[in-house]
């Protein structure tokens, strides 16, 4: 069942009330938005919490317990090259 229609059993014309979907179940507590630790805002550390979930989910699901594509390939997180000091970019110069 999608998010709509489970919206539609709990409330009909919740379309009136709210400006979107996801406005709607926030406030029917359909969905909620998950706390975490400061050291989780950094996106590649997010990311990889939210895509170890996804393969945990989806062994469970299939019954798998070692897929070496998944577990022997290594985990990559790109991170932002440093800024040089002063916090600018240095700007390229060309010769000419």
């Amino acid at each position: 069942m999608s998010l709509r229609d489970r919206l539609d059993v709990i409330m009909p014309g919740w379309e009136r009330w709210y400006p979107s979907v996801f406005d709607a179940a926030q406030d029917l507590g359909l969905i909620r938005a998950r706390v975490c630790p400061p050291s989780q805002l950094m996106l590649s550390n997010r990311h990889a919490g939210i895509q170890s979930e996804a393969i945990e989910a989806f062994r469970k699901r299939w019954a798998i317990e070692h897929d070496p594509e998944v577990d022997d390939a290594p985990v990559q997180a790109r991170r932002p090259k440093p800024r040089p000091a002063g916090g600018r970019r240095q700007l390229k110069t060309w010769k000419r």
